[in-house]
């Protein structure tokens, strides 16, 4: 359980930042597809209460609990401290804690390779090529402006929820795209109660409708799952690139190198000791 605890912070933080994705850190911390499958499982569970209690009961006892409670009870406070710590330090030093990330997110890649085996198809080499060159240009949108109205606020919670459940992909850059990163991380600040409220239920409707679909591949194409996650986490590493123009144009690198490359083989590190410690304690 304090294991659990420690990922939900972990989890919970990242989403909390722009560019490192959630899901990559629940990919490293080993808890990803567990909290996948529960969460379907829930969601199935929960839809068959009106209908069929009995089996209702079945799919939520297939929910790893032990796991997915503490995991969730984690979250919250690691996204509190997180928006309200590190927040500050990314806009204040963006080039050294951008490059933290970048570490952190490029070295995460040897999770999933890890999980799909050295023996990769033509076919499956071709299609992470293309999905990282997809989300290399989705990701290079320079932001929008959108308006903060409580629609608007739904939608955009609700695509970074999807967002949030893939590694690679990160929700709050998401947010930063649509112009709504700054005005959520200032709500939550403020205790904005009605702004929260509303931004929590479109994360809950994003990860109802895409959760399911998700959870049906992992468990029936799981290989080709992890190809297309790998091309995710690999087109998305532009984001994370430090040096970029106000509208995501790509720079060469300039102010800070060394602190930067110290920072980006800081983040490297926290990967890989991460990894250690979640293999030493599944082999407990």
């Amino acid at each position: 359980m304090p294991w659990s605890l420690a990922r939900g912070a972990l989890v919970g933080g990242a989403e909390a930042l722009p560019g490192i994705s959630g899901g990559t850190i629940a990919l490293v911390t080993g808890v990803y597809e567990t909290a996948v499958t529960g969460a379907g499982h829930l969601l199935s569970g929960l839809r068959l209460l009106v209908t069929d209690r009995v089996a209702a009961r079945r799919e939520m006892a297939r929910v790893n609990w032990a796991v997915i409670a503490p995991l969730l009870l984690g979250m919250v406070p690691g996204l509190v401290l997180t928006a309200g710590f590190v927040g500050p330090l990314l806009k204040e030093h963006p080039v050294p804690m951008t490059a933290l990330f970048l570490g952190m997110t490029a070295t995460a890649l040897l999770v999933p390779l890890r999980m799909i085996g050295s023996r990769w198809t033509a076919r499956e080499v071709l299609t992470a090529v293309l999905v990282a060159a997809a989300v290399f240009v989705l990701v290079g949108l320079p932001p929008q402006n959108l308006p903060t109205t409580y629609p608007v606020v739904f939608v955009g919670a609700a695509l970074a929820a999807c967002a949030l459940a893939l590694p690679g992909t990160s929700g709050s850059f998401l947010l930063l795209t649509f112009g709504l990163y700054h005005p959520a991380l200032d709500a939550l600040n403020d205790r904005d109660l009605g702004f929260v409220a509303v931004f929590g239920a479109g994360m809950v409707v994003g990860l109802g409708c895409f959760i399911k679909e998700l959870q049906w591949l992992l468990e029936h194409r799981r290989r080709a799952t992890l190809v297309i996650m790998t091309g995710v986490v690999v087109g998305a590493l532009r984001a994370l690139w430090p040096w970029q123009t106000e509208d995501r144009g790509l720079l060469p690198p300039g102010e800070q190198v060394p602190l930067a490359l110290l920072m980006l083989l800081t983040g490297a590190a926290v990967v890989l000791g991460l990894t250690v410690l979640d293999a030493r304690i599944r082999r407990r």
